[in-house]
């Protein structure tokens, strides 16, 4: 009797309650037909949203582990690449899991091969981008703070992330940079191996000027600046004689590339004044036209005259 029951309890867990609940797993949507057909079940989309909350678990933990003795940096800059190998991974298993689940993945990608294409060349660029940023990371060719130059703009950077890097400009304006720029094009990095620039200002006097005089001039300003460093000593190049002026340059060093064109015109109010007290001429371009009086033509006349004769 007990064996019975047993039995009729099995039947109907494995007909009624096994057989339900299959039958549900089972139901879906079918594409294509005979080998070339692709059938999507609730059993597959359930097994999908398994594998992929256990595979971010996964990477969740992974991810903690070595993260968890990185400074704040350090551990930003991981999780940038992370993301990208994070999105790779969950690829790897999707196709995985359909392929275990009895999808034939080759047909899948094949039919959706012109899409691929068409994906790849429209993100071509992002990929490009994606890559430059994980060099940046990797190699730490740029990093919050630095101080760059891109197509004639000068900004200091404050944001990294994995496909763009975003700059503030010296007149508080951001720009976002896409991160394959600084692989293709030539960036110019004024803080890459220490926050120290040299600066200059180039200027001209009047050829008859005491050049002792206008160097001794350049040091005195220079030194009462107080952004400008007292080592490297800053230092005066007599450059060349130009057209209507000598030519003179004066070379500092500060710690604030950013705000050079301030520093600069602080300094050039400065100089100017100096060179009116000491009476130094700052001279404007100069021109020698040299004008030459020439006889006049008389071909006309001549051609007059010999008419009148004939006439």
């Amino acid at each position: 009797m007990i064996q019975e029951s047993t039995e009729k309890i099995k039947e109907i867990i494995e007909d009624d309650v096994w057989g339900t609940i299959k039958k549900f797993l089972e139901l879906g949507f079918q594409f294509g037909e005979g080998e070339k057909s692709i059938h999507v079940t609730v059993g597959l989309l359930l097994l999908l949203t398994l594998a992929f909350l256990l595979t971010s678990t996964i990477l969740q933990g992974i991810r903690r582990f070595f993260t968890r003795k990185m400074e704040v940096d350090d551990k930003l800059k991981f999780i940038s690449i992370f993301k990208f190998i994070k999105y790779l991974v969950y690829v790897v298993v999707i196709l995985f899991t359909m392929s275990a689940a009895g999808i034939n993945i080759t047909i899948l990608i094949t039919a959706s091969a012109a899409l691929f294409v068409g994906l790849g060349l429209a993100l071509q660029e992002i990929f490009q981008d994606i890559i430059g940023g994980v060099f940046i990371i990797v190699d730490k060719s740029l990093r919050v703070g630095d101080i760059i130059e891109i197509d004639n703009k000068v900004g200091k950077v404050f944001e990294i992330k994995l496909r763009t890097t975003r700059a503030i400009t010296r007149d508080d304006k951001v720009i976002i940079i896409p991160n394959h720029k600084f692989i293709s094009d030539i960036v110019y990095n004024y803080t890459q191996n220490h926050k120290t620039t040299r600066e200059y200002i180039k200027l001209g006097v009047a050829y008859g000027s005491d050049v002792q005089l206008v160097t001794k001039i350049l040091l005195e300003v220079i030194k009462t600046h107080r952004n400008v460093l007292k080592s490297p000593k800053p230092f005066v190049l007599f450059e060349d004689f130009g057209d209507s002026a000598l030519m003179f340059s004066l070379n500092f060093y500060i710690s604030d590339s950013f705000s050079d064109p301030r520093i600069k015109s602080e300094l050039r109010y400065k100089i100017d004044a100096e060179f009116r007290n000491n009476n130094v001429t700052i001279p404007f371009p100069q021109r020698d036209v040299h004008l030459f009086q020439q006889a006049p033509f008389q071909h006309s006349n001549v051609s007059n005259e010999g008419n009148n004769e004939k006439g």
